[in-house]
């Protein structure tokens, strides 16, 4: 296993749809097993594909176990569902983070459930219910599967301090990564 670097937004691997995976083996199996080594060492709650270069629908997730839903799990090809999200401007307990966008957070209203349907690393089929934060992270995740960072999803003036951040930083363009547990992005 091994930490790989998280490409940082603005480069075209985040904002493209991600490809089905087709194969499920040895190579598919590595990726996982060193996007769960890169979620922890950033830290994180959950990483994408996309997030480490490499254009497949997947996405890992390492949160606090909820019924039936591991507290580590991966999505392969995921198909996800939500409920209605609530009307109005998102308030202070939903502000975001995302590794791809390092040390910056902002409130974004999503739904509070969801339902995922995904293969896991044999190809085996499953399906879990989820709400609150971890129906957040999945939103998030899948939101990477599609081509979307959760920044091109705020209103203002929350997108005005995004683009702020972006541009401070000199972010939105391509071949800018981080590495975690060596490059302090995140504190």
């Amino acid at each position: 296993m091994a930490v790989l670097p998280i490409v940082i937004c603005g480069d075209p691997v985040l904002h493209r749809p991600a490809e089905p995976v087709t194969a499920f083996d040895d190579e598919l199996r590595s990726l996982v097993d060193d996007m769960f080594e890169t979620c922890e060492a950033a830290p994180g709650v959950g990483l994408a594909a996309p997030q480490v270069g490499v254009g497949k629908r997947v996405f890992v997730w390492m949160y606090e176990s909820q019924g039936d839903v591991p507290a580590r799990g991966v999505a392969v090809n995921p198909e996800l569902w939500i409920a209605p999200v609530e009307p109005g401007l998102p308030g202070e307990e939903e502000v975001e983070g995302c590794l791809s966008f390092p040390g910056e957070r902002f409130a974004l209203r999503r739904s509070s459930r969801a339902l995922l349907r995904a293969q896991d690393v044999e190809g085996a089929r499953y399906e879990v219910e989820v709400d609150g934060w971890f129906a957040r992270i999945m939103q998030h995740e899948y939101d990477h599967l599609d081509g979307l960072l959760y920044v091109d999803r705020l209103v203002h003036p929350e997108s005005r301090g995004a683009q702020k951040a972006e541009r401070k930083n000199g972010w939105g363009v391509p071949g800018l990564s981080w590495m975690p547990g060596v490059d302090d992005l995140e504190g």
